[in-house]
């Protein structure tokens, strides 16, 4: 049976950047929080979207070749999907917080290296 997860409590019970909690999940979806500051690895998701949700400070998403990137930035309550297969490389402002939409099992990092799926809160 599930219970109600209060998204500041999740937030709060880890430190450690672009290291998403798993919250809950949906169909064969997990709902992820991460902290984010910095800039995270270019790479990309050839299987799948990646669903972006600011809660807190600023994300820029840099898409395409890294050499001439178009940009995308999200404030909170900003929402970006990045399309399956393009590459992208996020950046964040200290203290930016994150919710994520990514099929059980999706490293963070995609093809690019090892990258975590996410660990239950």
């Amino acid at each position: 049976m599930n219970k109600p997860v209060n998204l500041d409590e999740a937030y709060s019970s880890f430190d450690e950047l672009w290291s998403p909690r798993i919250i809950a999940q949906v169909n064969d979806y997990d709902v992820k929080v991460v902290h984010v500051a910095g800039e995270f690895t270019w790479h990309d998701h050839p299987e799948t979207d990646e669903f972006f949700m600011v809660t807190k400070g600023r994300l820029t998403i840099r898409l395409g070749d890294p050499d001439q990137a178009s940009q995308v930035v999200l404030t909170p309550g900003d929402v970006y999907v990045v399309s399956r297969g393009v590459r992208h490389c996020p950046l964040a402002d200290e203290g930016t917080q994150l919710l994520l939409f990514e099929p059980r099992g999706t490293a963070n990092t995609g093809e690019a290296s090892q990258g975590t799926v996410g660990v239950p809160i």
